[in-house]
């Protein structure tokens, strides 16, 4: 069955990795998304699907007319964001997202996957694998205003309306719009362009890694899942094999660099965000799902794309860096001091 699917955030990361991967599978996708990161392109330009040009707060209820499920990627998308103006966070991640489902929910919309995040277990403690069920122990604005969609949303869930909570790992890979400040693809940035792999962690936190074909992959199993399956439910999205430390992550980006010196250098602390995950209920529900891409894969397509495109170091720090993209806005007169365009 072809679903009308609004895909919030298409514009983005993830989203310009998703569209593609829903529109192959047949599905009528319509984006929405403000465009703050519309022209973070690296390589050729993705070819966008036609969509609304529209902040998340300022949602109203025709854009909903007519869709099937909604995909709500759209965020302020790291941890550094949300705590620069954890209120801005609450605003768009938290509020913003609820209304954007109720409003869903009026229109007749019968799924809404949301794009939540592996890191609501935060400080997880001990080296056992947490599933789905463990306690949610956010130590960011950014992971907390997560799990505050998630409680709002599950109180919406009924016969009609299905909310799902992708709860992804780290993502990482190469997209048309590229991030640069998410810790594998900053790695790979900063060997390719120095010559060196620096952590500025003691490189011991556990990291759940998770590429962003295999999120979208996620999605449109999700979208396209019985009810049953996947009803008010909770899905770690990833795999076991990329639940790697920070220091195993650079370990496999100076094997794809060669020449490339790694450094540990511990100067920023420990880091209380430690967690590795259990993914076996996504498997379960969605037969036929596997997160295929693996780290070292992952890191040779980032080596290849960063040379292939010709990234430059201004580009990595500033264009493809969330903080300093919207900061240079700011500056630009191009956002106003909500962030809206």
């Amino acid at each position: 069955m072809t679903l009308r699917i609004l895909l919030t955030g298409h514009q983005g990361y993830l989203g310009s990795v998703m569209a593609p991967v829903l529109s192959a599978a047949g599905h009528e996708v319509i984006g929405l998304d403000s465009g703050l990161f519309a022209d973070c392109v690296l390589g050729p330009a993705p070819a966008d699907p036609p969509g609304h040009a529209v902040d998340l707060r300022d949602v109203t209820p025709d854009l909903l007319a007519g869709i099937d499920a909604v995909a709500h990627l759209a965020a302020l998308s790291n941890d550094p964001l949300g705590s620069l103006a954890p209120e801005l966070t609450y605003d768009i991640n938290h509020h913003a997202s609820v209304r954007l489902a109720r409003l869903a929910k009026e229109a007749g919309v019968r799924r809404f996957l949301y794009a939540s995040t592996c890191s609501v277990y935060g400080a997880s403690g001990g080296d056992g694998l947490v599933n789905e069920d463990a306690p949610l122990k956010p130590v960011t604005p950014y992971a907390e205003s997560k799990v505050r969609v998630e409680d709002d949303l599950v109180k919406l869930a009924d016969d009609d309306f299905t909310p799902v909570f992708m709860r992804n790992a780290t993502a990482f890979g190469f997209s048309p719009r590229l991030r640069a400040d998410i810790v594998l693809n900053n790695l790979v940035g900063h060997a390719v362009l120095t010559g060196e792999v620096r952590v500025l962690s003691d490189g011991t936190p556990w990291r759940p890694l998770v590429h962003a074909r295999d999120i979208a992959e996620a999605f449109l199993l999700a979208l396209e899942a019985p009810r049953e399956a996947v009803h008010a439910q909770a899905f770690n999205i990833g795999t076991e094999r990329n639940n790697v430390t920070v220091a195993e992550i650079a370990g496999e980006v100076a094997e794809a660099v060669p020449g490339a010196k790694l450094l540990i250098t511990g100067e920023a602390g420990n880091d209380p965000r430690s967690y590795r995950v259990d993914f076996a209920r996504v498997r379960r529900a969605l037969p036929g799902y596997e997160a295929r891409w693996t780290v070292k894969a992952g890191a040779a397509e980032l080596v290849d794309a960063y040379r292939a495109h010709g990234l430059t170091k201004h580009d990595f720090e500033r264009r493809f860096t969330r903080l300093a993209r919207l900061s240079d806005r700011k500056d630009q007169g191009t956002i106003s001091e909500d962030l809206r365009p």
